[in-house]
Formats: C-alpha cells, structure tokens, sequence
C-alpha cells in the first residue's frame, strides 16, 4: 500500500511517496517542481504529471490513496470554485484529474490549513490546536479531540477571516473589512510599513528594521501581532486548545514575532478564561505536505469524503 501527500501552492508544488513496502528506515520519496509560467491549468497539469511519473518511476507501484493539500476553494465533488493566485484553475476538477493520473487511487482533498493544523498537533503531541500559518495571507485550521475539524465533507476552517476590526479598516482580498488577514499577514504588514514610511517597503528592510528595534518596524508588527492575537484569543474562547501554534514564512522570518504574539495572547485573555500555550509551528514550511500524507492515510482527518477513482 503506497501513500501519496501532494502540497499544491499558488507557485511550487511539493510531492512525498511513501511506500509500504520501503525497507525498514527507508525515507519517503519526494520531489518538487515550480509551476510553469505560461499555458494555464493545461501546463499546470502536465507539469505534475510529469513529477508523478518521475516520482513513481523507481517501481511503478500502484498508488492506494492521495491526500492533496490546496488553497483552493473546492466544492465537494474536487471542483475548484476560486484561486486568486491561479484564476486558470477556475472550473478544473482537481479530483477527477488526478483520478486519472493515478488510476485506482482514492483522491482526498482537504485545505492546506487545516492539513497544517492537522499535522502540528501530531508534531505536538496534542488533541487539541489551533494553528496560523503567517505568510502572504494566513491560513491554518483547528484540531479538536485529535480530529481535523470542521473535516473536509464541511468545508475549512478559515482562521484567516476571523473578524478582528469592526471599526471600517483594511479591506480584506475576500471583500470584507476587519478580517485578521487584511492586518496581520505579511501583504498587509508591508503595506502598513509603506504607508508609515511613505514608500515601498520589502521583507528583508523590515526584517532589518525589525530586528534592530527601528520605532516604524516594531509598530508596524506589533499592530498585526496584536491582531492576530485577538483572532487567537477568540478561537480559544470556543474551542479551548492545549496550544496555538505560529508558523508561515512571514512568521517564521522575524525573530520573536511568536513571543510578541504570546504577550498579546497573555494580556487579552480572561484570569478565569482558557489559557492555551502560544509556540512556534514545529515542522515550517512541511506542515502542509505532513498533513497531507496524513490525509491519505486518513489519519485525524473526520469523514473523509474518498472520492474513489
């Protein structure tokens, strides 16, 4: 029985084949690829095919089941409704394609957050979590009872949409204002950055800034750090997680951004109210990809919806 995790993002994919009949202590395999820059979802599609084939060459063995991890929003058949960051893939049915890529594989598809969320609370050793991925946007998803919640016949659980601001600030990319995404990931950090400058700003001056205490840096992320702690607080107050875990790239690129988060957690919540551990995402830029082998086994992950080929 062979397991295939497959991690799509807006510009690389990363693939992980774990076979069952691997010697004892043999890694799985695992390959990555950058999607093309031209012809659409037909190229997109051909490039994976492409690494699948690549990945499965070694044995040619069957493929028993597929986890994908996608930022795409997907209606329950495996059909994407919407992808800003790959509008070409509007209408494509995910499922049914990498059905006939992989023929007899179960195909299962969850999003990347909650497999993320999914995959820290084994890296945890936890039943219960809370995880935000900080990057261009926020993702991340929740784990309650050791199960991937709201599970993926449901929908995902988009942390990032939490309302924070009701106040009629930034406007969020999903239309809204007051969502945590529109002042805490690193888009609008940087934006926030340019406006107190009064110019652009990339990541590696406000790193800088940011590591050196400049008053314009520790404002800016301290702003977004604040509000994705008020986000977190909320979550906690309905679900009460063992831990929230912090990851992403724009997270993990700042040094003691995860504690400031955690200072804000401690001054916002209740003295009777739940009091979750605040850490920094254990597995990076994998979590995802971890998740996602996790889904094909069907492990933590609710009511799988199989799709069978």
């Amino acid at each position: 029985m062979s397991h295939l995790g497959i991690d799509i993002g807006g510009t690389k994919v990363a693939l992980r084949l774990e076979r069952s009949g691997a010697a004892v202590g043999a890694p799985p395999q695992e390959t990555r690829f950058t999607w093309p820059s031209e012809g659409g979802a037909a190229a997109d599609l051909e490039a994976l095919a492409s690494a699948l084939a690549a990945l499965r060459r070694p044995s040619g063995d069957p493929v028993t089941a597929v986890g994908v991890a996608l930022p795409a929003a997907v209606d329950a058949d495996g059909r994407v409704r919407g992808w800003p960051n790959r509008p070409a893939w509007q209408g494509l049915d995910v499922r049914r394609r990498l059905s006939a890529l992989l023929p007899g594989a179960q195909v299962r598809i969850a999003d990347d957050g909650d497999l993320a969320a999914l995959a820290e609370a084994r890296a945890a050793g936890c039943r219960d979590l809370v995880h935000f991925g900080v990057g261009t946007g926020i993702g991340g998803g929740m784990v309650l009872d050791g199960v991937m919640r709201p599970g993926t016949a449901r929908g995902s659980c988009e942390v990032g949409h939490v309302v924070v601001d009701r106040s009629g600030g930034a406007r969020c990319d999903c239309g809204r204002h007051g969502c945590v995404q529109a002042l805490a990931s690193g888009r609008a950090t940087l934006r926030r950055a340019a406006r107190a400058l009064g110019r652009p700003v990339d990541f590696d001056e406000l790193r800088q800034a940011w590591t050196g205490r400049e008053k314009w840096a520790v404002e800016t992320v301290t702003a977004g750090a604040s509000a994705l702690a008020a986000a977190a607080v909320s979550l906690a107050e309905l679900v009460h997680p063992e831990v929230i875990t912090v990851g992403g790239g724009f997270a993990a690129g700042l040094p003691g951004y995860v504690d400031r988060v955690a200072d804000h957690v401690g001054a916002l919540r209740r003295p009777a109210g739940p009091s979750p551990e605040v850490r920094a995402a254990a597995l990076g830029a994998l979590s995802s990809l971890d998740g996602a082998l996790l889904l094909a086994r069907g492990t933590g992950t609710g009511a799988v919806t199989p799709g069978a080929a």
